[in-house]
């Protein structure tokens, strides 16, 4: 009996890219434009998830590609915040509660702080996360929030041999939340469904007899969506069920520099849960 297989590629976007130079594009006043949050390894990974598009495309039933896509004002953008002395926040700087209710980080919109402390203490209440002030990065419209061009070369191949199109699913355009994974933001907006479950998703997820994931970060966008996937694809909702027909590409993913340990501990967890690592040429079809 033929299978559904899908591939499911989470941000693969320039961005996160540690592209060299001959891959970033000259300005007109030749400066090279740089990748905002380069992930070391990521270049190569998802080289690798494109020469796996290519040789598996008549296997390949769908494709879903989700992109990353801010607003440069977003909560978790240097520009949202000051210190205590009115200075700027560097990118890396993890915000706590405790800490804007001290006064060492404030919004800089006063208006904002009855918000912006709802929106920390829900997601401190949660303990997956503290809210990471990162650099501006796929910001929608921009170069980096594009797509790897090798990635995007493969799924365009496979779009004219399957006739049909890639999925892509946007994430992130809500600037009061966090949404590293594609299923759910960290916290809901009740007044914007696009962070709520996103149940399409799921449902066309669930449709895979083999879902495989790759992209880009495992230590966070990667492993916050396949958290999400193995909590609630439908089918395994049934007690005892396991989601051994989800395989990792284990060399189509890097960390985030600083979370190797996340990583890991990611991989080991969904290992444990039933799902499978593989390497790109490991895995048969």
């Amino acid at each position: 009996m033929a299978r559904n297989i899908q591939l499911l590629v989470i941000d693969p976007q320039n961005d996160f890219c540690d592209l060299p130079a001959d891959w970033q594009p000259r300005q007109p006043d030749g400066t090279r434009t740089m990748p905002s949050l380069p992930v070391a390894g990521a270049h190569a990974d998802l080289r690798r998830a494109a020469a796996f598009i290519r040789a598996q495309a008549g296997r390949l039933d769908a494709i879903t590609v989700t992109l990353d896509s801010h607003q440069r004002f977003d909560i978790a953008h240097p520009g949202f915040w000051q210190q205590a002395n009115g200075s700027a926040v560097a990118p890396f700087t993890p915000i706590t509660a405790a800490q804007v209710r001290s006064g060492a980080f404030t919004p800089r919109s006063a208006a904002a702080l009855p918000r912006t402390l709802a929106y920390l203490d829900a997601l401190e209440a949660q303990g997956r996360y503290t809210l990471m002030v990162w650099p501006v990065h796929c910001e929608i419209g921009s170069w980096g929030h594009g797509v790897h061009a090798d990635v995007l070369a493969a799924c365009g191949d496979w779009q004219l041999q399957q006739q049909r199109a890639v999925h892509h699913v946007f994430k992130g355009t809500n600037p009061w939340t966090e949404h590293y994974s594609a299923i759910q933001a960290e916290v809901v907006d009740a007044t914007d469904p696009d962070t709520a479950l996103n149940t399409r998703l799921l449902a066309a997820l669930d449709t895979a007899d083999l879902l495989l994931i790759a992209g880009e970060a495992s230590s966070h966008c990667v492993r916050a969506t396949t958290e999400h996937i193995v909590q609630h694809l439908p089918r395994l909702q049934a007690a005892g069920a396991r989601p051994g027909h989800i395989v990792l590409l284990t060399d189509c993913m890097s960390p985030v520099g600083g979370f190797e340990a996340q990583h890991q501990a990611f991989l080991d967890a969904m290992r444990a849960q039933g799902v499978q690592l593989a390497t790109s040429t490991e895995i048969g079809l």
